[in-house]
């Protein structure tokens, strides 16, 4: 087993990977920009090494710079994360020129199957249903124009490299193509240091569905069940859930067949996520494969009872998958939301500063994934997500029930958050039932709310203002006098009691 792991990464995904290394006796070495310094995965790690200032091409994209710590920190292994490098296959060439252990699949694997492109063409050989779409990058607008015409509209334009929703434009007719390529284009180089892009059908209204792989380098390849993932914002997921709402078991084992038979042709190591699109019908269509560790991949811990950055730690030191595919099967029931530092009321512009308070949900089937903390400044120049926030019932009824309760203990200060959006989604009916598709959140958010529903939020929001102001009074009360006989004996008539205030904030934590 490794003796050292540099991650890669920096938030809430470094603090995972750090919290598994320490499970596992192995020493963690964080990197960080110059921003980041106070950051909680610094904090918490072992070892912490600067590289560099915040724009992530200085710092989390600059492969040299990420290998240099690597090497002054004497580790024998590097762990992407998700995001920044790790679905560029420059990074495993790096490490194994430097003598590092690349915890994900091997360059050749990641070209393979991690180009959408060239993954599109394994699953056509393979016999996995694909979207029309171009099996290669397109080169100009104009081509892809003509390849779009020709297609028919709407069609999608996708990023090569990467995912999550950067560098993806649907476009409905000619007049805005030109726009959305250079747009789509310029976002795709920003987030992965790869401009190109090809073409799709876009599909209206299909389900979002994933399958979790895991393979050995001996040979063994297993499914690990699908992951639903229909509820997305501008194709960016927001909530995902395991098992999910429409797949039966013949059809868990067919998608589960597919993928495995990808990732044989692929040369597959390690995690990986096969994406599908699936219509009404139930028919699925490959739609590309994540060559990393997903942000939803703790759905599928709670439902199998696995730890897969363990698992891919171990997969990369050489060990064997110890299960078969057909010992999986999903316990219960497991649902994840986002927590994103934005702005819901502002076009969810990102809401970047200083977090005053925290307060974060416990109890039973409760799991928080996070990567902050009270005190600390949340920056402007990465991706905003905060935490992760993860429910697990003995059924999807039980799960939401016991999701709706933590969001409801979830309190944060200082900075806006999209928490009280996810109290909306989950008293809708069509999610309820499970009615769910890739464009139903986008539509949902369009529509106007009910008056009812907006004053209960505002009563919600008003709440946490009250308390703010509060603990803000409180702490004013406290630099009156060096101690409570000095504060007591304040007569000013214009300044409020500060045992008042104390027994009113008694009173507020009591609430339920």
């Amino acid at each position: 087993m490794f003796k050292k792991i540099l991650i890669a990464n920096r938030g809430e995904i470094a603090v995972r990977i750090l919290r598994a290394c320490r499970e596992l006796s192995i020493r963690s070495v964080a990197v960080f920009s110059d921003v980041d310094r106070k950051s909680l995965h610094v904090r918490l790690a072992d070892e912490a090494y600067p590289i560099g200032p915040a724009p992530s091409r200085e710092s989390y994209l600059s492969i040299d710079k990420i290998i240099g710590a690597a090497r002054r920190a004497g580790c024998d292994a590097v762990h992407p994360g998700y995001g920044f490098l790790a679905e560029n296959a420059a990074l495993p060439r790096a490490c194994a020129d430097a003598g590092l252990t690349f915890i994900g699949p091997p360059a050749e694997a990641m070209e393979a199957l991690g180009s959408k492109t060239a993954g599109r063409q394994i699953a056509r050989r393979s016999g996995v249903p694909i979207v029309p779409g171009t099996n290669d990058p397109i080169e100009n607008s104009s081509d892809a124009k003509a390849l779009a015409l020709d297609m028919g509209y709407p069609a999608l334009l996708k990023a090569v490299a990467g995912g999550g929703g950067k560098g993806m434009r649907v476009v409905y007719s000619d007049a805005e193509f030109d726009a959305a390529f250079r747009d789509a284009s310029s976002e795709a180089m920003n987030a992965f240091g790869d401009a190109r892009l090809y073409l799709e059908k876009y599909l209206e209204r299909p389900r979002h569905v994933e399958i979790q792989i895991f393979a050995d380098s001996h040979g063994r390849v297993v499914s690990l069940g699908e992951r639903e993932c229909s509820v997305q914002r501008r194709h960016q997921k927001v909530i995902e859930e395991a098992p999910s709402p429409i797949v039966t078991p013949d059809l868990r084992k067919k998608m589960g067949d597919a993928a495995v038979r990808l990732a044989r042709a692929g040369g597959y190591v390690n995690a990986g996520t096969v994406e599908f699109l699936v219509d009404a019908h139930l028919n699925f269509y490959f739609l590309e494969v994540n060559t990393r560790l997903q942000v939803e991949h703790p759905v599928t811990e709670q439902v199998t009872g696995l730890d897969l950055v363990k698992l891919q730690i171990a997969i990369a030191a050489g060990h064997r998958l110890p299960f078969a595919w057909e010992s999986i099967t999903p316990r219960g029931h497991a649902m994840e939301v986002r927590l994103y530092a934005e702005d819901p009321d502002n076009n969810f512009f990102p809401s970047p500063g200083k977090i005053l308070s925290c307060h974060v949900p416990s109890g039973p089937g409760i799991r928080l994934d996070d990567g902050v903390y009270e005190g600390w400044t949340v920056p402007n120049d990465y991706d905003p997500l905060l935490s992760k926030l993860i429910a697990w019932g003995n059924s999807r009824e039980e799960t939401i029930a016991r999701l709706r309760r933590a969001l409801e203990e979830y309190t944060l200060t200082g900075i806006k958050t999209n928490a009280g959006r996810f109290r909306r989604i989950l008293d809708e009916p069509d999610f309820l039932r499970g009615e769910i598709h890739t464009k139903w959140l986008d539509e949902l958010l369009r529509r106007p709310r009910l008056a009812s529903s907006s004053a209960l939020e505002e009563t919600q929001e008003n709440r946490v203002a009250d308390a703010t102001a509060i603990v803000a009074a409180l702490w004013q009360a406290n630099q009156w006098g060096g101690n409570s006989a000095t504060c007591a004996s304040n007569t000013n008539p214009g300044q409020p009691s500060p045992w008042k205030l104390e027994g009113r904030h008694a009173q507020l934590d009591r609430e339920p």
